[in-house]
């Protein structure tokens, strides 16, 4: 049993596995930079210590502040919560190092996958199906521009190391090709320090449809059901629910069998995802693997009625899974709102202040992930996502409705948020319907 685990992250993921972590009968620390002082996660943990200020580079980025920290306070373990270190394998072998234990996959599984091009090859060899593309890396735009031509336009073009919709380009034509391909590749070298790309058929109206895994130190991968992730702007996910209205309980299946596959090929441990896109025919091809828990990760907690942040805890501490396969049964139907602090009628501007009054939505199958409380000042420096809005009932339109009473009843003063904005979403008869695709938002701006 860890005695103390120290949280590498902020804002609501921080608050959630202080929470589980009091739920083991765990003591925590927090970790916060001088913008950050008066944060939740700040306040509700049983230690705190100051690790920086300013951009996150400083703080929440910064390896060897963070694992001083940790020895500091005598913790066991680390959990990195999303985004930041998550997916940082030298982080992970940092903690290696020192003896303590790392809330998540080996630093080697993290290379394997977090390499997107040499995830692909993996999955290739191991019969995931694929996005029809390149095995290999690509280095240059010439070479680039002749597997583009075997392929056929329209291509994606995508870093290795990328994430967040960086590094990712659409070339529809041999005479873009070239100024997209640099472009991409700029933008990757310049956010991860590496040029190294791949290229794969772009299908377009695709669905984002991922597999929730999990997996123990005992060779148990236990496959919870999918999230319909299809609703995003630039990449990055605005709703979120399960089931997905996109797939029938035959490709359900299939698909939670490649994931299970995908994780056992790499010896996976921990919760992670697999990312899979679905073109307009139902054809699903794997895309990626997120190495981490996801923000998304109460939806799944929802239809299933388990405690993934609990889960990852017991299997660092040695554990098995607590449950098995036929344990996980998807029951009713369950929507996540990423509620943003900006502007969606300024091209979705960040809204940083503080936060004069507020009032969350509660009740049966309503939940608030958040770190908000009135009097908190919502600092520049880092992502503009504040809480999340979770529901869960019977059916979607029941969850629908639900959803749509909870941002009804929601109230946050002092800053701009995206409320309106994702109520807007929730009564759009296309996604009532259950026909978002990922172009969805970016149809819905050009018709505002």
């Amino acid at each position: 049993m860890f005695k103390k685990i120290l949280i590498a992250n902020r804002g609501e993921i921080a608050v959630r596995i202080i929470r589980a972590c009091r739920n083991l009968g765990i003591r925590s620390v927090a970790i916060y930079s001088k913008e950050d002082k008066d944060s939740l996660h700040v306040q509700l943990a049983d230690q705190r210590i100051c690790i920086g200020e300013g951009p996150a580079k400083n703080s929440y980025l910064n390896m060897e502040r963070i694992i001083s920290a940790a020895n500091n306070m005598a913790a066991d373990a680390i959990h990195p919560g999303f985004g930041f270190l998550s997916e940082n394998s030298d982080f992970v072998r940092m903690c290696d190092e020192n003896g303590i234990t790392f809330i998540g996959p080996s630093a080697d599984v993290i290379d394997s996958m977090g390499n997107k091009s040499h995830a692909r090859k993996t999955m290739m060899d191991a019969g995931v199906p694929v996005v029809p593309g390149t095995k290999e890396p690509v280095y240059e735009a010439e070479a680039g521009a002749k597997i583009a031509k075997e392929i056929g336009y329209p291509v994606m073009i995508k870093a290795s190391s990328g994430g967040g919709g960086k590094g990712m380009r659409v070339a529809k034509n041999e005479d873009e090709f070239e100024f997209q391909f640099n472009m991409a590749q700029r933008e990757s070298a310049n956010a991860f320090g590496d040029d190294t790309m791949y290229i794969e058929r772009f299908i377009e109206n695709p669905r984002h449809v991922e597999i929730q895994i999990i997996a123990d130190a005992y060779a148990n991968v236990v496959a919870l059901g999918e999230r319909d992730c299809s609703v995003q702007r630039n990449h990055q996910k605005l709703i979120e629910e399960s089931p997905s209205p996109a797939i029938s309980e035959e490709m359900r299946e299939e698909m939670n069998r490649y994931a299970i596959l995908a994780a056992k090929t790499v010896n996976y441990t921990n919760a992670g995802t697999i990312e899979f896109i679905v073109d307009p025919k139902g054809n699903f091809f794997f895309m990626e693997m997120n190495t981490r828990i996801q923000v998304e990760h109460g939806v799944t907690e929802m239809v299933t009625g388990t405690d993934l942040i609990i889960e990852q805890i017991r299997i660092a501490m040695g554990e098995k899974l607590s449950f098995n396969q036929s344990d996980i049964i998807l029951r009713g139907h369950a929507i996540e709102c990423r509620i943003n602090a900006e502007i969606p009628e300024k091209n979705f501007m960040p809204s940083p202040g503080v936060i004069k009054h507020m009032h969350l939505p509660a009740g049966n199958g309503v939940r608030v992930d958040t770190g908000l409380y009135t009097g908190y000042r919502i600092p520049s420096e880092y992502d503009s996502m504040i809480a999340k809005v979770i529901v869960h009932a019977p059916d979607r339109e029941a969850a629908l409705q639900k959803m749509r009473s909870a941002l009804d009843e929601m109230v946050i003063m002092g800053i701009e948020t995206n409320i309106d904005f994702q109520y807007q979403i929730l009564k759009h008869p296309t996604f009532c319907e259950g026909k978002a695709d990922t172009g969805f938002i970016e149809q819905l701006m050009k018709l505002s």
